[in-house]
């Protein structure tokens, strides 16, 4: 299984390793001083929990690059499967958090199984995609869905999680496109999507919590709740305007430490970015995420098969939903469905599971020629 020798760390892509990395250390340097202590309050270690964290996930992307990519094509099915029970562990053991059962404790560690298993479905759905045949038809999107999508969607909707559920199928949209899609099947979908939108809009939102429709709610009318969720996206505009183009400085922000923005260190981590760095500042974090997408869709040009193309392609799609959401959550231009920055965001298993996916994307440019073996 393990195939790592000269020519392997000599297409080693540093470039997408050193942007992952640079935005990490971002990340952990803005965790410290979003949440440093302020007067008599006691240290926080938000920050080394966020250092060790990296340090695993830089070990989980160097054992996803020492094998060839296509042995995950052998085991996908596999993996689906310990996904699925997974999921399903989570709603029976898992440990409730801000109204949600999304992770399940191992002794110190809490980990959220919903973050690793977006891999592993990047991994299966391409692994069964490249499979086909010619482009696909109506009744192969279907039992795709029915196979890898519909199961794990309503598992983590239950939870729930609704930014994760829609990322998924986001992903799935997005993947099934890249294979290739008859004209026939095209229109058949954009139909039924326009007839059974309604009752599947009608369903899942009976699944949500309150303070999940709240946050929709909230979305569409601010002034209904101006004290919850309308409070933290107005504090989240008021962080960023802050900064203005300069920035305050680093250590020198207020909107985080003094606990006028909630989840700062979270999901609103780009906001006391921006406070800090100004507008020059995130333009250049912008100009880093940029850097990595164009980078992973050039991998999967450069792919040397269909399994490796797709699983690139989605591994890109799923880093591009995650920044545009949470940045658009940020300036109050998206809902607020609870989906952190990738690699910047505190939350050790989102870490370990991007990095992992940034292991695969490398793994796939590595190899990337015919005859490489």
């Amino acid at each position: 299984m393990i195939n790592l020798d000269r020519r392997s760390i000599q297409n080693f892509d540093w470039l997408t390793f050193a942007l992952v990395l640079l935005m990490s250390l971002v990340g952990i340097m803005t965790i410290y001083s979003t949440t440093r202590p302020i007067g008599n309050e006691g240290v926080s270690l938000f920050y080394l929990k966020q250092s060790v964290w990296l340090a695993i996930a830089i070990l989980a992307l160097l054992v996803c690059v020492a094998f060839d990519y296509n042995w995950l094509l052998r085991i996908s099915t596999h993996l689906y499967v310990i996904g699925l029970v997974a999921l399903v562990l989570v709603l029976i053991i898992g440990t409730t958090g801000m109204g949600a059962k999304r992770w399940i404790s191992m002794g110190p560690l809490n980990f959220q199984p919903s973050e690793f298993f977006r891999v592993i479905f990047i991994i299966s759905i391409a692994s069964y995609l490249s499979k086909m045949k010619g482009l696909i038809d109506f009744m192969d999107i279907v039992k795709a869905m029915a196979l890898f999508l519909l199961i794990p969607f309503a598992l983590i909707i239950k939870e729930p999680d609704l930014g994760s559920a829609m990322i998924l199928f986001f992903i799935f949209v997005a993947v099934v496109f890249m294979r290739g899609v008859h004209k026939k099947a095209l229109v058949i979908i954009i139909v039924v999507g326009l007839i059974s939108g309604p009752f599947m809009g009608k369903i899942v939102w009976g699944q949500l919590k309150d303070y999940q429709k709240n946050r929709l709610i909230a979305f569409v009318k601010p002034e209904v709740d101006p004290s919850g969720i309308g409070y933290q996206i107005d504090q989240s505009k008021i962080t960023i305007g802050s900064g203005r183009f300069f920035g305050k400085g680093y250590m020198k922000g207020t909107q985080g430490p003094f606990r006028f923005l909630p989840e700062k260190h979270t999901d609103f981590i780009f906001a006391v970015f921006a406070e800090e760095w100004g507008f020059l500042g995130c333009a250049l974090i912008l100009a880093a995420y940029l850097t990595l997408l164009m980078r992973g869709l050039d991998t999967a040009v450069k792919a040397k098969d269909t399994f490796g193309r797709l699983t690139a392609f989605s591994i890109v799609i799923m880093f591009l939903i995650y920044f545009v959401i949470n940045v658009g959550m940020t300036v109050g231009m998206m809902p607020v469905v609870g989906v952190p920055l990738p690699f910047m965001s505190y939350g050790g298993t989102s870490l370990v599971a991007n990095f992992a996916a940034t292991g695969i994307l490398i793994n796939i440019r590595m190899r990337r020629f015919a005859l490489f073996y």
